[in-house]
C-alpha cells in the first residue's frame, strides 16, 4: 500500500485525540512524531487508527518501527495482530542477564 505524500495533509485526524491524550495533540506532527503514533495506535487505536496508519505511512514504515523498538512496547493483546498484518520477522527482545 502506497503511503500519503507527508507534504499533503500534516494535520492529524482529529480520531486520533483519545490515544494521544497525553501529548500536545495540536502540536503532533505526523511526520516527526510517527514512531509515537504508530505505536500508540498499535497499542490502543481501533481499526479506524490502524486503517490511517496504514494508508499514510504504508505497511513497510509501519514493521521497520516496530521492529526497532523494544518489543515490550507492544501490549501483550495486540502483539499477535500485528505480528501478522505487518509481518514482524526481526522483533527487538532486550537481552536478559546482559554481561557487561
Amino acid at each position: 500500500m502506497e503511503s500519503v505524500s507527508p507534504s499533503k495533509n500534516r494535520i492529524l485526524p482529529d480520531f486520533f485525540r483519545p490515544i494521544l491524550w497525553s501529548y500536545d495533540f495540536s502540536a503532533i506532527d505526523p511526520e516527526k512524531d510517527k514512531k509515537t503514533i504508530i505505536v500508540n495506535t498499535i497499542n490502543y487505536g481501533n481499526l479506524v487508527h490502524w486503517r490511517w496508519i496504514n494508508k499514510y505511512y504504508g505497511q513497510e514504515t509501519i514493521k521497520k518501527i516496530l521492529e526497532q523498538i523494544p518489543v515490550s512496547e507492544i501490549r501483550p493483546r495486540v502483539f499477535r495482530l500485528a505480528s501478522l498484518i505487518f509481518s514482524l520477522d526481526n522483533l527487538n527482545y532486550a537481552p536478559r542477564g546482559a554481561k557487561y
